[in-house]
């Protein structure tokens, strides 16, 4: 069964196969990839009869494009629900779903360098790209003026590879003392001001949301109305709330790293590289993502010792994007745990009931053969590691790694 999965991951053989053996046999938990599978097409066939579809003559593309019609059902739907009335104005629904994402009740705050440690590293480094851009001849004047969030957010796209390398040189110089808990922002970045800079980044990623993990602030980039964008609520409101759990993710990653002599040395490397090498389980590098979500789904009284006292249950709190959308808009509870469900086409690619990628697909009005398929296959991913981490024996190895600080894959 794990010849599925293989697929709908795009998986190199024979390499997966083999990882899910070690996996099966250091954990004594055999078959785990036979319940997945066996979940999966479960899952579509339900979906396929939801749609009002056969299950038994229903092909790979016709389930697609039955899900674009559902996601322009729900994003009609969702517009309505946060008080907006063109489902194609980013003008009217940006300030809106800034205004749902902030009602819904869920944890919103982040270990992150605090403001005016941020405003030293900036006077240390003047941005002078950004500076000629507002007009300003001082730093100091326009960090008075300025949102700071704002400058930090453009100086991807605004400065040069070779400032911003110089720039990180102030990163590796953060001491956890440089930290503070503060609440998560999102804040709106001004057509007027940062409309062309922000443009090119908007082209390549396809979509206008970004995050700042150190600082813990979401930004959503301007976009105007002639971008014709449809489907702008239902795919821009989830990666809203999936981008405030991104922060927390690497906010509990930072508190676990504060003991550490190379601190600052980890954060640079974390923003710049973010590498999956923090522990392996059975041959396989697991990022720290898995980590989270696996203990994060635990009660209070399973909180590893080793976790403290930096690292608290609430910092591990972790919810599918989907889920908090769901508090906002109750009828799209259609695509409730569908983040990993997938079915391979004749094309060697699978059609995925992700979401966010049937949201991106229809967002960009991409062809079927380049339909999006990027958050269902990390879903998949993480979805096997945290089934087999649910093992004691795993689940020990795991802590042990993160308590040792030392990975060695050769004595697993």
């Amino acid at each position: 069964m794990s010849a599925m999965l293989s697929k709908l991951l795009g998986a190199t053989e024979p390499l997966f196969s083999l990882s899910i053996q070690q996996l099966e046999e250091v954990s004594g938990m055999p078959s785990e990839d036979v319940r997945l599978t066996a979940e999966i097409l479960g899952k579509v066939r339900m979906k396929i009869e939801e749609l009002g579809l056969d299950p038994d003559d229903t092909s790979p593309k016709e389930l697609h494009m039955a899900l674009m019609s559902k996601i322009e059902e729900h994003d009609k739907h969702l517009v309505k629900q946060i008080g907006g009335k063109d489902p194609n104005d980013p003008d009217e629904l940006m300030p809106l779903m800034k205004k749902a994402w902030q009602k819904v009740e869920t944890p919103k705050t982040a270990w992150v360098i605090k403001k005016t440690v941020a405003k030293e590293m900036l006077k240390k480094k003047p941005p002078k790209q950004i500076m000629a851009h507002l007009g300003y001849r001082s730093v100091d004047s326009m960090l008075k003026r300025e949102n700071m969030a704002e400058i930090y957010g453009a100086l991807r796209f605004a400065e040069s590879p070779e400032w911003l390398n110089e720039f990180n040189e102030e990163y590796k110089r953060l001491k956890p003392a440089d930290f503070q808990n503060r609440q998560i922002e999102v804040i709106e970045m001004p057509l007027e001001r940062w409309g062309d800079i922000a443009a090119p980044f908007i082209h390549k990623k396809r979509h206008n949301i970004t995050h700042l993990k150190e600082l813990g602030v979401i930004l959503m980039l301007p976009v105007t109305k002639e971008a014709n964008l449809k489907g702008i609520a239902i795919f821009t409101l989830p990666l809203l709330f999936h981008y405030l759990q991104e922060i927390r993710l690497y906010s509990s990653f930072f508190k676990l790293q504060q003991v550490k002599s190379d601190f600052g040395k980890i954060i640079v490397e974390t923003l710049i590289a973010d590498t999956e090498k923090h522990a392996v389980m059975a041959g396989q590098n697991i990022h720290w993502r898995v980590i989270q979500r696996y203990f994060g789904k635990l009660e209070n009284e399973k909180h590893p010792e080793i976790f403290q006292p930096h690292v608290q249950p609430e910092d591990l709190h972790w919810r599918k994007a989907e889920d908090l959308l769901f508090e906002v808009a109750p009828e799209l509870i259609f695509w409730k745990d569908l983040d990993f469900v997938g079915i391979m086409d004749k094309d060697k690619r699978p059609v995925t009931l992700n979401m966010l990628d049937v949201a991106a697909s229809f967002v960009n009005q991409t062809p079927y053969p380049k339909r999006a398929i990027y958050h269902f296959r990390e879903a998949l991913w993480n979805e096997i590691f945290i089934r087999y981490m649910g093992q004691d024996v795993l689940e020990k190895q795991i802590l042990q790694q993160l308590d040792n600080d030392m990975i060695m894959p050769e004595k697993l």
